[in-house]
């Protein structure tokens, strides 16, 4: 579990973050959503410690990242996954290269444990048989997989993603969204996903913050989210017409919407 306790952040004497307080849970698909400009982004990096708040506490499992020891802080660095919005793979390295990377730096195993780990890593997001391929050989959604499958490589106790499905088609999204929903499950990660993607809001939102101009507005998961009386998370979520007609149907029939091809 991750605690965010009075998070304030400011750049150049303008406020960024307004005294933010909120939990991820552990086992859950937890999401930021917010307009551009609402913070989020801050917030992620603020909580993977590329940027120091001014004030408040990023609390990993009770322990404050902001005043951890050089040596605390290298610890929890091996137990952060991070799924950057391009992917961020080496051009020059294989997939199974890629895969190994972190291994290589962070994890004192022995080269035959380092391919092993990392071809099973492959083989759990559907890649078995890519080892040799370089990524310009690769779709954009195998380029996820492959990103998805480095940031697990090192058992993280804690996965950030940071727009996961931007430039992907609305099919490989929803495949990238179960991937990460079934593994946020079946490895009991806290998982943490900065999206502006409403069909991931809608679809695996198991705890849903949203940020509005800096503030904390409203935190419910993607059922409650239909019934939300914040009229600026209405309009960010259900902005168009589809969105609209699904908010209807679920509002009318009280289950999920059937799914759309």
């Amino acid at each position: 579990m991750i605690e965010i306790k009075n998070l304030v952040k400011a750049f150049d004497g303008k406020t960024i973050l307004h005294d933010i307080s909120c939990t991820f849970e552990t086992g859950k698909t937890n999401l930021i959503i917010g307009q551009s400009g609402s913070g989020k982004t801050v917030m992620l990096k603020s909580m993977v410690g590329l940027i120091t708040p001014d004030r408040g506490e990023i609390l990993f499992d009770g322990r404050n990242q902001l005043t951890m020891s050089s040596s605390e802080r290298k610890q929890l660095r091996t137990e952060i996954g991070m799924l950057f919005q391009g992917s961020a793979l080496f051009d020059s390295e294989t997939v199974l290269g890629n895969v190994m990377f972190p291994l290589r730096m962070f994890s004192g195993m022995s080269a035959a444990e380092i391919k092993e780990r990392a071809q099973f890593c492959l083989e759990r997001v559907k890649l078995k048989g890519a080892d040799d391929k370089y990524p310009s050989e690769i779709s954009g959604g195998m380029q996820k997989r492959v990103a998805i499958a480095r940031a697990i490589a090192l058992n993280p106790k804690y996965l950030f993603c940071d727009e996961p499905n931007s430039g992907l088609d609305p099919r490989t999204s929803i495949v990238i969204d179960e991937l990460l929903t079934d593994i946020t499950h079946e490895y009991n990660i806290t998982t943490v996903i900065n999206t502006h993607d409403m069909n991931s809001v809608l679809g695996i939102g198991e705890n849903i913050i949203f940020l509005n101009r800096g503030h904390r507005e409203w935190v419910g998961d993607m059922h409650k989210i239909y019934h939300t009386s914040n009229e600026a998370l209405n309009t960010f979520v259900f902005a168009n017409d589809l969105f609209q007609k699904v908010k209807a149907y679920v509002l009318s029939n009280e289950k999920p919407y059937p799914p759309t091809n």
